[in-house]
């Protein structure tokens, strides 16, 4: 099932997600048969100000966990971490429904 995982940064944390940024990129590259797309959310400036995965879990705990055991989690990062599951229509151009 695909869970669509959105997660702001707290104001003022972009030197912590900068520091933290390779070993979150490792934990993703573990998880990659599971990640459909990824990467940052962005500001008005361009900055990364949080972040969206759609992954594919087995089920919500299984996307809660794999959410709670990103390293940019563990740093306390995130302001707020939304999952949802997600229905994709719409994947590379091509409508898959």
């Amino acid at each position: 099932m695909l869970f669509a995982i959105i997660c702001t940064d707290k104001p003022g944390s972009l030197e912590t997600r900068k520091a933290t940024r390779e070993r979150h990129l490792a934990y993703l590259e573990q998880h990659r048969p599971h990640l459909v797309h990824g990467g940052p959310l962005l500001d008005a400036e361009n900055r990364p100000c949080g972040s969206l995965l759609v992954a594919d879990m087995a089920d919500r705990a299984a996307a809660e966990g794999f959410a709670a055991e990103d390293p940019y989690a563990k740093v306390g990062l995130f302001e707020s971490v939304v999952i949802r599951p997600f229905r994709s229509v719409f994947r590379d151009g091509l409508r898959v429904e």
